[in-house]
């Protein structure tokens, strides 16, 4: 089987679709606190249809507002800046990608898992009282080179497909098998394309590697969460093998059992009304 060549992984991202500008804004200043809120909010207001998306999850009871939301100016200020781009951010990629490319690539269960773990990440974080708003993002992209290979490489991934079927193993051999390539590398190459944070890149590089050298935190709940996401088979994919839990970031959480249990609750609350509204229509 030939391999994809890292050339043609480069080449490829000049190919994919392109997020609207403010939403590469919103990316690229995740760790800015100095972002001119009305100018944005302004700016994402003119897409008419991000804005309907981002205020119906705005105002879903996962967000907990007392009140309901009409505005994104509003949405910012009763959220807070950082939540709301996160809702911003999701509204805009589960719309990104073309659907059906890739025989056997089921692109609602990719979103479904994506969604479960940018909540459960998000949960993970305020047990670690870090900060919430960038582990859901880091979750919800933690597999997006997956889109890339699929939109890129659609045969090649569909033949991964098959393989991992007849073979038995997890779809990361799968793509390493058949692509000679990843989703992590791809992802990798996906956010340095979209000038991300080392931050943000982390966790979408070495989310099954979180004991890599210079990994960080972020990446081991993002490691942790995708594995609780697989126990619960939130995504809906049977064919699925669930990756292996890493020691190391299972340590560095320190979770016990009541955590455990709260979390996968709170998760599967939070994951059932976000996943209506972002794939709705």
């Amino acid at each position: 089987m030939s391999a994809v060549l890292p050339e043609q992984l480069a080449g490829a991202m000049d190919d994919l679709p392109s997020l609207p500008v403010v939403v590469m804004e919103l990316l690229n200043s995740i760790e800015q606190e100095d972002v001119d809120i009305a100018v944005l909010a302004k700016k994402v207001s003119h897409d008419q249809a991000l804005t309907a998306k981002t205020l119906r999850l705005a105002n879903s009871s996962a967000f907990g507002l007392q009140l309901k939301v009409t505005t994104i100016q509003q949405a910012i200020t009763y959220l807070g800046f950082q939540a709301t781009r996160n809702l911003i951010t999701a509204a805009a990629l589960t719309g990104c990608f073309a659907e059906n490319r890739c025989a056997g690539f089921d692109h609602k269960a990719f979103w479904r898992h994506s969604i479960a773990t940018a909540a459960c990440a998000r949960i993970l974080a305020r047990q670690m009282r870090l900060n919430q708003d960038i582990a859901f993002t880091a979750g919800l992209l933690h597999d997006i080179g997956r889109l890339v290979l699929v939109s890129s490489f659609p045969d090649k991934y569909a033949q991964a497909i098959e393989y991992r079927k007849r073979t038995d193993c997890t779809l990361l051999e799968a793509e390493r098998a058949v692509l000679g390539a990843d989703h992590m590398t791809a992802g990798a190459a996906l956010a340095r394309h979209w000038n991300f944070s080392e931050t943000m890149t982390l966790p979408i590089a070495l989310h099954h590697e979180p004991e890599s050298k210079g990994a960080g935190f972020l990446t081991a709940i993002v490691h942790v969460a995708d594995a609780m996401v697989h126990a619960l088979d939130i995504g809906g994919d049977k064919d699925e093998i669930a990756p292996a839990v890493s020691p190391v970031a299972w340590a560095a959480l320190a979770l016990n059992e009541e955590t455990c249990l709260h979390v996968f609750r709170e998760t599967e609350l939070q994951f059932a009304e976000i996943s209506e509204l972002l794939l709705m229509g």
